[in-house]
């Protein structure tokens, strides 16, 4: 195994991809000369060269409205746009063509397309660099939406997404991308799409979480089992959509408790949806009600007050606690 962080991961599924099928094409503002923004297609042109690895234009709604041309012809195109506050500016191309094309033309064409793109904050960006729009996407129809946490499912979740036979926009915690090394197998290797992942099993209280949200929650689990003897079953979401409601479901079942940690805003978030399906299929089997902890519903803030919006792992171990002092 060789120790990588999420850029070198991604950018290793990236060229295991192109190498096994020449379909497989990247394209993107930067992506080419440069190795994108965040350099997580580095030294991709110099393999494939400009016929698969496409510089393009400024223009988002273009880049999209390309990439779902060649998927109709047949070609598995990989997009990076390079904030995720950008996809706004193809809104329409995601939302009317690269969603609704297989639906719309009764299966006769199928969308295998990748919209990569970073996301969310912790590196001190600026508005439109930092958002997490995440449930926009899941929200559509049509599309898939995988969030990885770590260097190691990052690699996996990407080479499943350019296999997968459906559009898939699959977001990047930026601040993730060099934040630590993890063990990554020489072989290739994928993990299914739409299956969450009990990172640590426990049996007082279900924690779930996606992203860059799982350091944090994993720090607190460590320190609620260190200093307050509490037995946290962890839960990686890693799909939002579609999601795995069984997992989740049956992890509640079993312990009776839940918090939900994300740092998309909190009105309409991803967490108000498990709330939903928790209380539509585990609801008898709470001690307690279910907790989110989420950003503020503010624009994102400038990098002086960027700590205070987004959860940490005080913030976490504090909404665990109350939620276990609850009867």
């Amino acid at each position: 195994m060789a120790q990588c962080t999420m850029v070198e991961a991604l950018n290793l599924a990236l060229d295991e991809a192109m190498a096994a099928d020449d379909g497989v094409m990247v394209m993107g503002q930067d992506v080419g000369v440069n190795g994108g923004v965040f350099r997580v297609t580095k030294g991709l042109f110099e393999r494939y060269g400009h016929d698969r690895v496409m510089d393009t234009p400024l223009a988002e709604c273009g880049i999209i409205g390309t990439a779902v041309g060649m998927s109709v012809y047949g070609l598995k195109p990989v997009v990076e746009i390079q904030f995720s506050g950008f996809t706004m500016q193809a809104f329409d191309q995601i939302e009317q063509n690269m969603a609704r094309l297989h639906n719309r033309t009764m299966g006769r064409f199928q969308m295998r397309m990748v919209l990569r793109t970073p996301f969310g904050g912790g590196i001190r960006a600026v508005e439109h660099h930092s958002e997490s729009r995440e449930a926009y996407w899941a929200h559509t129809p049509g599309l898939k939406v995988v969030i990885p946490s770590g260097p190691r499912n990052a690699r996996a979740l990407l080479a499943s997404a350019i296999d997968d036979p459906d559009p898939v926009i699959f977001y990047e915690p930026k601040a993730v991308y060099r934040a630590f090394r993890e063990d990554v197998p020489e072989q290739r290797e994928t993990m299914p799409i739409g299956v969450a992942e009990i990172v640590r099993p426990g049996k007082d209280l279900t924690l779930i979480s996606y992203g860059a949200m799982m350091r944090p929650a994993r720090e607190a689990v460590e320190d609620l089992a260190d200093e307050h003897g509490l037995d946290v079953e962890l839960i990686d979401l890693l799909t939002v959509s579609p999601m795995d409601t069984a997992t989740l479901c049956d992890s509640v079942s079993r312990t009776g408790r839940c918090v939900i940690v994300h740092e998309g805003h909190r009105t309409c978030g991803i967490a108000s949806e498990i709330i939903a399906r928790l209380n539509e299929t585990a609801f008898e089997y709470l001690e307690a009600p279910i907790r989110r902890l989420t950003a503020y519903d503010i624009p994102f803030p400038y990098f002086q007050t960027e700590q205070h919006f987004l959860p940490d792992a005080d913030d976490i171990v504090e909404a665990v606690r109350e939620t276990m002092a609850w009867e």
